[in-house]
């Protein structure tokens, strides 16, 4: 399957699929340093396709991927249509050039084109960083997100 580039804001976005998944890897480890290879990333980015998963990269000029986002469609009772953004991440070596900011452009684009009426994403209490870029996005925060971590 030939890579399908956008151009956004004088950013490249590019669609990854199960052949070039893989050149993700790096910058998704900045976000997800558990990740212990690209092997298993690779088969954690496979295994969520079937739950309707996509990953997008940005580009720099030399072609490197140095911005990512990992966004599925999901249909829910609070929110109904929207994309969810699981995963947004920058290289720390390309940040405040310009990739998340297109890289959000990109999966607003593709919310409409599907139909969506929202875009929704949990972000990292420390990230503040991003939590600047959200809100100056135009994202807003409805909500707290809670988590409870199981035992056996």
């Amino acid at each position: 399957m030939p890579l399908l580039s956008r151009t956004i804001i004088g950013v490249t976005i590019t669609e990854l699929n199960d052949e070039n998944t893989a050149l993700a890897y790096d910058v998704m480890r900045e976000l997800r340093p558990h990740l212990a290879s690209v092997e298993e990333f690779v088969a954690a980015v496979r295994s969520q396709r079937k739950e309707g998963y996509r990953l997008v990269a940005s580009s720099d000029a030399s072609g490197e991927v140095v911005g990512v986002a990992g966004f599925r469609h999901m249909t829910n009772l609070y929110a109904g249509s929207h994309l969810y953004i699981d995963d947004l991440i920058t290289s720390s070596s390309a940040r405040r050039q310009g990739h998340a900011g297109a890289l959000l452009k990109w999966v607003d684009e593709e919310a409409r084109r599907l139909g969506c009426g929202a875009v929704h994403l949990d972000s990292a209490t420390h990230r503040h960083d991003a939590h600047r870029l959200y809100l100056g996005s135009g994202y807003v925060i409805p909500a707290f997100h809670f988590s409870k971590t199981l035992s056996d």
